[in-house]
């Protein structure tokens, strides 16, 4: 069983899936994210997106936390599958 880590911006996940914060590609906002418990390691599930697209809600640190998808864009997650 080999186990490939696949990275992705936390706005492109599906309803349900879930993925382990890695990292973000922007300073500023990143340090705002820091503060609301989204910290490299994190397991984050994105739980809704609201009817037109944006913002989208995720479960993080025991809480649903709502971000602008242009927010969720600067987190890069790790997916891990089974292949």
């Amino acid at each position: 069983m080999n186990k490939k880590k696949t990275l992705k911006k936390l706005s492109q996940l599906k309803i349900g899936e879930s993925g382990t914060i890695d990292s973000f590609t922007d300073k500023e906002m990143s340090l705002k994210l820091l503060e609301m418990g989204c910290t490299p390691g994190e397991t984050v599930t994105l739980d809704r997106i609201a009817p037109m697209g944006d913002p989208i809600a995720i479960k993080v640190s025991g809480y649903l936390l709502s971000l602008r998808k242009e927010e969720a864009s600067t987190v890069i997650v790790s997916i891990l599958n089974n292949n």
